[in-house]
């Protein structure tokens, strides 16, 4: 069986498949804002600064991976929008689609 998908389908699939995981990061990253009242950038110089508390360094911890997460994401998303190179590859278990960026 063969099966024609363009350039671009395979781009827009690419990039709701990223969407899709960009949302939850950033509604926890929303709710670390709302706990702490300000950005994670204004919560890392005030619990540098404060003494130890293991609940907000727990938290530091945790926001500080959703925001790494979701700029990692939102580069891979750049960088399928400017995907010039699309290739499909097949993995030695069944099938797979890979975009070469």
């Amino acid at each position: 069986m063969s099966i024609t998908v363009s350039k671009e389908k395979i781009k827009t699939f690419e990039k709701l498949m990223t969407i899709s995981q960009i949302a939850p990061i950033k509604e926890r990253i929303r709710f670390f804002e709302k706990k702490h009242g300000c950005t994670f950038k204004v919560f890392e110089k005030k619990i540098k600064q404060e003494k130890e508390n293991f609940e907000k360094w727990d938290d530091y911890i945790e926001w500080k991976a959703y925001v790494e997460s979701l700029r990692n994401l939102e580069s891979k998303l750049r960088k399928i929008e400017g995907a010039k190179d699309i290739r499909i590859a097949r993995q030695k278990q069944g099938r797979s689609l890979k975009i070469n960026i």
